[in-house]
């Protein structure tokens, strides 16, 4: 990323456009494609957990794909503020459901 300057792209995207010539696309146009196309994602769960997705979705475009990582992600502000882990992983029915939500907007994110 510092030898090209694109900063704000995903490592995937950088890879690929180097090596295969892929369009070359932001984190910001990678997210906004999976809020824009995939809203039942985020309607299946409640207001506090699809908060903590969303805002892990924008520290993601800000920061990068660091930012997704579990359980790290969830202790720092403002996803901290609903709480500690298991608290958190309550807001998804369980941390198996919570892990599975995480996966899957991953998952979604790295799709197009």
């Amino acid at each position: 990323m510092e030898v090209t300057g694109h900063y704000d792209t995903d490592p995937l995207d950088l890879l690929c456009h180097l090596a295969f010539d892929a369009p070359l696309r932001t984190r910001k146009q990678r997210a906004d494609y999976l809020r824009k196309n995939n809203p039942d994602f985020f309607d299946q769960y409640g207001d506090e957990a699809r908060a903590i997705l969303q805002t892990l979705l924008s520290k993601y475009t800000e920061f990068g794909p660091s930012q997704l990582a579990i359980p790290s992600a969830l202790e720092v502000a403002p996803i901290s503020d609903h709480g500690n882990i298991i608290e958190i992983a309550e807001l998804f029915g369980g941390v198996l459901p919570m892990k599975t939500a995480f996966d899957q907007m991953d998952n979604l994110l790295y799709t197009h």
